[in-house]
């Protein structure tokens, strides 16, 4: 069975076998701008090379999943492509699509969040709506976004209680993130509202329309 191993240069990321067809590409261990990064413009370079053997390629919030056939590439012989796809240094990430979404700042959760940051309610949705997010990753639940990050002041952790469920629609707020819940799901998110945007078709190919490395702008509903 093989081991994770990490690269020959160690500023770079580790490789890391998952099971007997998966390998994963991490390049930090906690979230930063710089790590996600990475590892969105590296799953962009593996899609664009056509890695023999590999079927599906995953990035996540600071890592990508490669999964490949095992009947036609090892993973010794494919940690040595992705070396190689390396060896220049981790790809820039391009910049992807540009979307708007509005929102109805209505959610439960709204000022308790404003009162952990200390400003109002009309004040943190200016902040909050100030810059754009970069669609950080898309996964944990069908079309559920990770949109970030914010800036520290913005920053508040989760909340002390999961939710059961909130509707699809959610737009959920916290640790540096904003989320967009394509589903019905428990969350331990603070909800500070809601949009008609729906990130999840599954009849649809591909079935989410929000992509990592795209750019997200929140405004208010009108």
């Amino acid at each position: 069975m093989p081991v994770a191993e990490p690269i020959d240069d160690m500023s770079l990321p580790l490789l890391m076998p998952l099971g007997d067809s998966a390998l994963l590409v991490r390049f930090a261990d906690a979230l930063s701008d710089d790590a996600n990064a990475a590892a969105i413009g590296f799953a962009r370079a593996v899609r664009a090379r056509g890695l023999p053997g590999v079927v599906e390629v995953v990035p996540n919030l600071v890592s990508v999943l490669l999964r490949y056939d095992p009947l036609r590439i090892s993973y010794a012989t494919l940690a040595g492509e992705v070396r190689l796809a390396l060896w220049g240094g981790v790809p820039a990430a391009d910049a992807g699509r540009e979307w708007s979404i509005p929102v109805r700042f209505d959610g439960p959760d709204l000022g308790e969040v404003a009162a952990l940051i200390g400003v109002n309610i009309a004040e943190f949705i200016a902040a909050h709506n100030r810059k754009p997010l970069r669609v950080l990753a898309t996964g944990f639940a069908p079309g559920f976004v990770y949109c970030g990050l914010l800036e520290q002041a913005l920053v508040v952790p989760r909340r002390g209680a999961v939710r059961p469920e909130v509707p699809a629609g959610s737009v959920l707020f916290a640790a540096g993130q904003t989320a967009i819940a394509a589903t019905a799901m428990p969350t331990g998110w603070h909800v500070i509202g809601s949009t008609e945007f729906r990130n999840f078709e599954p009849e649809a190919e591909p079935p989410t329309r929000l992509a990592a490395g795209d750019t997200v702008r929140f405004e208010v509903a009108r």
